[in-house]
Formats: C-alpha cells, sequence, structure tokens
C-alpha cells in the first residue's frame, strides 16, 4: 500500500485545515488508517484512526474534540478535519495503515506515507 499526505500549510491559531490521504496498492477498504504527528526534536505521536469501514475512530487526548478523523473509501481517500489549531499543532503530519484495532485503539502500524507539514502560528 502507498499512502500519501497532503493539504498541510500555514494557518493561525484558531484556524482550521483539512488534511487528505491519498491510498493507491492494496484495496484501502481492506484496512483501518490513521494519523500520526512528529515535530522537531520530540517524538513520533499518534493523533487519530479509524477502522477500516469507519465505525469507530480514536483520538489522541491533546486534538479530542478539534479534531475530526474519516475516510472515503470510494475515493480511496482518507481525511483530518482540523478545527481550534494550536501552536502546539505544528509538526509533520502523516498517514498510516494499522493491521489491528483492539478495545477502541488502532494497533500494529506498518505502512506510512510521506507526511505533510502543518505550522500554526501565534
Amino acid at each position: 500500500v502507498q499512502l500519501q499526505a497532503s493539504g498541510g500549510g500555514l494557518v493561525q491559531a484558531g484556524g482550521s485545515l483539512r488534511l487528505s490521504c491519498a491510498a493507491s496498492g492494496r484495496t484501502f477498504r481492506d484496512y483501518n488508517m490513521g494519523w500520526f504527528r512528529q515535530a522537531p526534536g520530540k517524538e513520533r505521536e499518534f493523533v487519530a484512526a479509524i477502522t477500516w469501514n469507519g465505525a469507530s475512530t480514536s483520538y489522541a487526548d491533546s486534538v479530542q474534540g478539534r479534531f475530526t478523523i474519516s475516510r472515503n473509501n470510494a475515493k480511496t481517500t482518507g481525511y483530518l478535519q482540523m478545527n481550534s489549531l494550536k501552536p502546539e499543532d505544528t509538526a509533520l503530519y502523516y498517514c498510516a495503515r494499522y493491521g489491528g484495532w483492539y478495545q477502541g485503539r488502532a494497533y500494529g502500524m506498518d505502512s506510512w506515507g510521506k507526511g505533510t507539514q502543518l505550522t500554526v502560528s501565534s
């Protein structure tokens, strides 16, 4: 599977942005997908995930209530709607494939593409 994130940019604090994740290769609808981010000098951080059929979602506490993950299997694309953005959301955002889902959490991240940069100015 090949995943490509896009839609990043420069946004003012309080603003909104939607990231997209275009998938190719293996059938998109067969797997769970999600987003993680990494800021300079910081560890990789889970952001959100969604099951293959969109029935369940999972969010990091830091983005709960502000970010919404979704997917369109017909378009083989996933999305991350980000509202009420904060400077601490600034990072390189990646979309990824997750092999499993257990007790409301995605696990087994095994594929991801190039990231897209989000910069939130204060």
